[in-house]
């Protein structure tokens, strides 16, 4: 019963393609529109996904300035990804994957955090009131490998066009009784590789969220609930997905039922561990901040830094047991000066949330350094 019902929900989703939406693989070249891939388009009140076009959500998902993002995966028709226990799945070449960040809207031209948003919400399409659409980047297996694209909306939400160069977005955040004013960078060409060049030897892109701990995770949508890589191998996009007890599942960082320490960690992971992994650009620093490093002082515990600088803060140790705000961690994730903060890309807000919980399981750990 619950495969036919997987197969029921597969068929909704791959039935058929909105009016001008046929997803499309271009092998070569830089198309201008997001339009020309023809996975997700604005149309009227709402951004829909043509036919085939599979969401996705994350178990933790990273950081982006509160924004909230519609994912999205699309191969070919009789293609599909090799599932991996640790690593990104092996995706053929024609794999397009897109990701579209987006707020709500707020009075005077501000904005509000969408990052709570669920599939639910944003899987059949997002709908557009009250929303205020930034911009969508495409990934893209091409023979060479992967390939990365940034889409910008235009004001009227109708179209995203390339910005090869990226763009700087000012905004104004509100949130919980407080305002900021930042500036929202859209990466270009070259800075997508600073976090998705996963392997620091081969230099070359891969996906980030696109893992099985990432992914395993049960969700809702077309009115059913079923599992996430269990849809994506019925619609024939995932081969070689072993039983669910063979398998490695994160967690929602935001479960206060889990553990402390699993939910930090996993914040640590998507967030951070990308690089701060022994094939990752930062694998000289010794921290390794991936699901996979034991605790120890490859987490960080107790351990020096590598280089001094203002990026210490002026502290001992990555993480200093018992003592966050005597952390480096703690310092460096909770910067907006470029020359501290970590990531180096992908924010200019500090994550509130993400750093109470981190100094939570820091604080919760017996001191030790001293």
């Amino acid at each position: 019963m619950k495969r036919l019902v997987l197969i029921l929900v597969a068929l909704a989703l791959t039935s058929c393609s909105p009016r001008g939406l046929e997803p499309t693989f271009i092998a070569d070249g830089a198309p201008e529109t997001l339009s020309d891939w023809g996975m997700i388009g604005a149309r009227g009140p709402r951004l829909v996904l043509a036919g085939g076009v599979q969401p996705y959500e994350l178990n933790t998902p990273l950081f982006t300035d509160y924004a909230g993002k519609l994912r999205t995966v699309w191969m070919p028709g009789g293609k599909a990804a090799t599932w991996a226990a640790d690593t990104a799945f092996d995706f053929p070449v024609g794999t397009v994957v897109t990701k579209t960040f987006f707020y709500r809207k707020a009075a005077d031209g501000a904005v509000t955090p969408a990052d709570s948003l669920s599939l639910t919400e944003t899987g059949e399409g997002l709908d557009l009131h009250g929303i205020r659409l930034v911009e969508t980047r495409v990934l893209v297996r091409r023979a060479s490998g992967w390939v990365a694209f940034p889409y910008v909306w235009n004001e009227a939400q109708t179209e995203a066009r390339l910005k090869r160069t990226g763009a700087a977005i000012p905004m104004v955040l509100t949130r919980s009784g407080r305002t900021d004013r930042f500036v929202y960078q859209v990466p270009n060409v070259n800075q997508c590789a600073g976090c998705h060049a996963t392997d620091h030897a081969a230099k070359a892109l891969q996906p980030i969220g696109l893992k099985s701990r990432h992914l395993d995770r049960e969700v809702t949508l077309a009115g059913a609930r079923f599992n996430q890589l269990e849809r994506l191998a019925v619609v024939g996009f995932l081969k070689g997905l072993p039983p669910a007890p063979g398998r490695t599942r994160g967690v929602d960082w935001r479960d206060g039922a889990a553990p402390l320490e699993t939910r930090a960690r996993a914040w640590l992971d998507i967030n951070c561990g990308h690089c701060h992994s022994p094939r990752g650009p930062a694998d000289t620093s010794g921290l390794y901040l991936d699901s996979a490093t034991p605790m120890g002082p490859s987490l960080g515990l107790c351990k020096p830094p590598v280089a001094a600088g203002q990026g210490t803060g002026g502290f001992s140790h990555g993480i200093d047991p018992g003592r966050p705000d005597q952390s480096i961690l703690i310092f460096r994730t909770g910067s907006t000066d470029p020359g501290a903060m970590m990531p180096e890309l992908g924010r200019a807000l500090v994550h509130d949330e993400g750093m109470a919980l981190l100094r939570a399981w820091i604080a919760a750990m017996p001191p030790g350094c001293r």
